[in-house]
């Protein structure tokens, strides 16, 4: 049993990004969940029948679904001690906007990742890197977006970052070139426990052999 008093189950997939946001705050809050990973290509009976958009995350909770990492992690900072929103509504605000352009970046990254032609790519590079330029301009002095509170938009923000991880393993395209606070906030990330753990072992070789079958220029890179 969890702390909220009913049985968790995240339901899950590999690469999901947003699976992970649900992740790194169970792990932050440490409540004990069971986390049941489906293949999104191959969607059980048993998924499509309680997921509205047959998409995860899923939490299970008791005999009740939550779906929308959104809803399933302010339910799970509501529900909870040691809250990760800020208490005052101009605050919670302010990391709410900022979680969702954690989710406008995740979009700016599948279109770096999915772009055809060499035209495209460098479009969709700078316009990545215009993302981060963006938040370079808010970061303080750390060590998370807030100073020296991990958040919810911290927990969002942990997933983006992996998939630079792999990028930078593939060539040098200068994303966070010259972005100081950027950098230094996303190592603290990925030295994180809750954050490092939110993925199996063996994701990066998941998401690149994922990369790798997207016909789109940046697998004609890896190859």
């Amino acid at each position: 049993m969890s702390a909220l008093g009913a049985e968790l189950v995240l339901v899950s997939h590999a690469l999901c990004p947003y699976v992970q946001r649900a992740a790194i705050v169970l792990a932050e809050k440490g409540v004990a969940f069971e986390r049941v990973t489906i293949d999104l290509a191959d969607k059980p009976a048993w998924f499509r029948k309680i997921s509205p958009l047959g998409k995860v995350p899923l939490l299970r909770v008791g005999d009740d679904v939550i779906f929308e990492s959104a809803v399933i992690v302010e339910y799970l900072d509501e529900t909870t001690s040691n809250p990760l929103l800020p208490q005052d509504p101009l605050g919670r605000a302010r990391h709410r906007s900022w979680i969702e352009y954690a989710s406008a970046t995740l979009n700016a990254i599948a279109d770096f990742y999915s772009a055809p032609d060499a035209t495209a790519f460098a479009a969709r590079t700078a316009t990545l890197r215009e993302r981060f330029e963006g938040l370079e301009a808010v970061l303080e002095e750390g060590p998370w977006i807030a100073g020296a509170d991990f958040g919810l938009v911290d927990a969002a923000w942990g997933p983006v970052f992996r998939y630079v991880d792999t990028f930078d393993r593939i060539a040098a395209f200068g994303i966070l070139t010259g972005l100081p606070k950027t950098a230094a906030w996303r190592r603290a990330l990925a030295a994180r426990p809750s954050v490092r753990d939110a993925v199996s072992p063996d994701y990066p070789v998941l998401l690149e052999a994922f990369l790798r079958r997207r016909d789109s220029h940046l697998s004609t890179l890896m190859a």
